[in-house]
């Protein structure tokens, strides 16, 4: 696990550096990919969209693991989960939000924090774009930063496949209805555990009581058992933390219905959360267990 988190601080540097590199995340490929696979049918053409690639990132990997010390491997982490991150940069997204000019500016720009496959319009209210920032980090950090240093680059290509054939609106006609329930239903068990885990971090990163209750309520009055793959509870408890920490803010800043209040501390607390998931990396790392 070293490899990868070492991989993953350098596609941090990168996205933070030279952001203007996400312009090359094309995935247009897909489409293309999608089209050679037309003479199958049912859910299986979704199903050999995603892990055929998958596989071969995987037998990739592999070959590489022996070679120049692991210097390849180590460049082939680094491109997978480059081209897997995003594919739009949050943090860029929030500051458009932040910084525009003008109320309509400030709409339009609101919009991009919108998870992708959403094309429900953002209300510019600060619950929305609490909401629409946590599930879209799920999306575009958490989720992809799990699988890559659970399985390194085969599970980050995973990750990201899986939600594009899942979501995106520009690849629902090449699948059949079958299929492209299954890439959801796949997407929605791929995100369990990063959102869980996020869940985790935020209680740590953030107000502890205010995030365990609002998931244990949400749990309660939704009658779901823990395991269900319904994921709501998120947008519960970032509401709940972001406005606790609000709340608990240095005497300037303590109106919870202040939508760029809000969405400001979002973002604040959701690299929070990041620190937290790479610090218990590293710790796995010094300790041999991975």
């Amino acid at each position: 696990m070293a490899i990868h988190l070492l991989a993953v601080l350098v596609v941090f540097a990168l996205a933070h550096g030279l952001p203007d590199l996400a312009r090359l995340r094309d995935f247009s490929r897909l489409r293309v990919w999608l089209s050679v696979l037309t003479q199958i049918g049912g859910g299986a053409r979704s199903v050999l969209g995603i892990f055929i690639p998958v596989l071969l990132c995987a037998l990739i990997q592999w070959l590489l693991g022996g070679w120049m010390f692991g210097l390849l491997a180590f460049a082939f982490a680094v491109c997978v989960l480059w081209y897997s991150w995003g594919p739009r940069d949050l943090s860029e997204d929030v500051d458009a939000v932040v910084k525009a000019p003008d109320s309509d500016r400030r709409i339009v720009a609101a919009q991009l924090l919108r998870p992708d496959g959403d094309e429900t319009p953002l209300a510019f209210e600060a619950p929305a774009l609490v909401d629409a920032t946590f599930q879209s980090a799920l999306k575009r950090w958490f989720g992809v930063l799990f699988w890559f240093l659970l399985l390194g680059p085969c599970g980050a290509l995973l990750y990201r496949l899986t939600q594009l054939l899942a979501w995106s609106p520009t690849l629902s006609e090449l699948q059949s209805e079958q299929g492209r329930r299954l890439a959801q239903r796949l997407s929605l068990w791929l995100d369990w555990a990063p959102a869980h885990l996020m869940a985790l971090a935020l209680a740590v990163a953030s107000d502890f009581d205010a995030v365990f209750h609002t998931w244990k309520s949400w749990h309660d009055r939704m009658g779901k058992g823990y395991f269900s793959l319904d994921l709501g509870f998120l947008s519960a408890i970032a509401r709940a933390s972001v406005d606790a920490d609000v709340i608990a803010g240095d005497g300037y800043a303590e109106d919870v219905n202040d939508p760029l209040i809000e969405l400001a501390d979002a973002r604040n607390l959701l690299v929070r959360v990041l620190i937290v998931w790479l610090a218990v990396t590293g710790l796995f790392v010094i300790g041999g267990l991975f």
